[in-house]
């Protein structure tokens, strides 16, 4: 049973919960049909009358496999789904283009892949084949996403992507309503912050996604741990046991640590984490529900900042 929505997304009246799950992997590798489909759903299904306002997809994840395999559990569901979708448009895969004429296209397969008439989030998803003075230009991506909110085809635009200096650059444009950002606000990396602070002074929402790094936060200082898709250091592997053994002080597990230190900033409104099982998404439900100690943060701090997996942090 879904419980009401906690909070609301920068000033754009829609509501939101502190956490929103993601579902890059969902559906992955099935074919339709399969049994494999079948488990996909029924997880999806899951995710869809859990306990969090927002499912977060994209035209590309898992080649378009997501959203189909979420909008098959929705013509299951019916009515009886309680949470609502939040997608992305993408760049085709096979020429790049990512123009005003591609994002419709997108967001038109999207639709048809979820089976809805309409999202009220839609992101421009990691525009790296264009440069931002071609995405903002007449005829370009923005342009697209600027006309479907005034149409009302959608509530709010956003801009989702990994890299700051292009995320700063869209955010700084003042025609997004949203910033979603992975990796850069997070036990370990910190370097989202004058962006994120820039997008609250425009009354954007904000998203906060992978506060586990992707990994490394989630599965603690173990040889091979990645961050950021990429294999930890060393050094920050060293820092991470550290940490480790400062959330053992306080009776904290490192996971639980880096979730909250996402729910509890005035910075976000609502951190996306992708789950792969009804398993992981019980266990989610019950480490955004655990109890953290004030004194944590400070003993944490105590240990200095992390060594950054990042050239541009």
């Amino acid at each position: 049973m879904h419980s009401s929505p906690t909070r609301t997304l920068g000033s754009t009246g829609i509501a939101v919960d502190a956490i929103t799950i993601g579902t890059s992997p969902l559906g992955r590798d099935t074919d339709e049909g399969s049994a494999e489909e079948r488990s996909a759903v029924d997880f999806a299904i899951d995710i869809l009358t859990g306990p969090f306002a927002l499912v977060d997809t994209s035209n590309e994840y898992a080649g378009g496999r997501s959203e189909q395999v979420l909008g098959a559990a929705l013509a299951e569901l019916g009515d009886r789904a309680t949470s609502r979708i939040v997608t992305k448009v993408d760049r085709d895969p096979l020429t790049g283009d990512f123009s005003r004429d591609r994002v419709l296209r997108s967001y038109e397969e999207s639709l048809a892949r979820l089976g809805v008439d309409r999202v009220e989030i839609l992101h421009l998803h990691d525009p790296f084949t264009v440069t931002f003075a071609e995405a903002s230009a007449r005829g370009g991506a923005v342009e697209a996403l600027v006309e479907l909110r005034e149409q009302g085809a959608v509530d709010a635009i956003g801009i989702a992507a990994g890299d700051l200096r292009d995320l700063l650059a869209y955010v700084r444009t003042d025609v997004f309503d949203v910033v979603l950002c992975h990796n850069r606000f997070t036990l370990v990396d910190q370097s989202a912050v004058p962006l994120f602070g820039e997008a609250r002074e425009r009354g954007m929402g904000v998203f906060n996604a992978a506060p586990f790094g992707a990994g490394l936060l989630s599965t603690g200082a173990r040889a091979g741990a990645s961050y950021g898709y990429r294999p930890a250091s060393d050094e920050l592997l060293a820092w991470t046991a550290r940490a480790e053994g400062v959330c053992a002080e306080h009776g904290v597990t490192l996971p639980a640590a880096a979730l909250h230190f996402s729910l509890r900033s005035p910075l976000v409104d609502s951190t996306v984490v992708g789950v792969s099982s009804t398993r992981r998404l019980n266990e989610l439900a019950a480490l955004g529900a655990a109890s953290v100690p004030d004194e944590l943060w400070p003993a944490l701090a105590g240990l200095g900042a992390a060594p950054t997996p990042y050239a541009d942090a």
